[in-house]
């Protein structure tokens, strides 16, 4: 069976900077391989596309630009929020709230943001929300190992259920 549009696909896969011989960011193997619903547009357009059409034992690589990546960096990403926010009953932690911190935020729609804390001033907290892998070009690396057929729930959910999926 051919990776396609609502199959679910098991895979694992490494994943560098730039290039096969780039620093390694991240890598899934056998053990606790990566099962995804395919086509359901919560992966990058250009990852799926390089994958589509693969069947069980093959191995794939390719290079994807920052474009076709998570973007560039970008300067309004950077944002001064005022201290009080991160105040709980009127104290800041500062384990929490340190340079290098990454913090999970809400935009104005309530969605989660993760944002890494660059500076703390004496009222204000600078945090930079590009994504970590902002402005770098990716390689990924890998195999696929299964690929199956969605269950009807699946689908209208949006994702893999059971087996290497969320459980509820």
């Amino acid at each position: 069976m051919k990776v396609s549009k609502n199959k679910v696909v098991t895979l694992t896969y490494s994943l560098r900077l730039n290039d096969e011989q780039g620093e390694l960011i991240q890598e899934v193997t056998t053990e606790r391989p990566f099962v995804h619903l395919f086509g359901a547009g919560s992966l990058l357009p250009a990852f799926e596309s390089n994958l589509d059409g693969l069947e069980p034992g093959d191995e794939f690589g390719f290079y994807l630009s920052s474009d076709d990546a998570y973007g560039n960096q970008s300067d309004e990403s950077i944002i001064e929020l005022d201290k009080k926010i991160f105040e709980i009953d009127g104290i800041v932690d500062d384990e929490m709230v340190a340079v290098g911190n990454m913090l999970t935020m809400q935009d104005q729609n309530g969605n989660p943001l993760e944002g890494r804390i660059l500076a703390i001033k004496d009222s204000s907290v600078i945090m930079d929300f590009n994504h970590p892998l902002a402005g770098e070009n990716l390689y990924f690396s890998g195999e696929i190992i299964d690929v199956r057929d969605s269950s009807d729930e699946e689908r209208q959910h949006g994702h893999v259920h059971g087996q290497g999926g969320h459980h509820h």
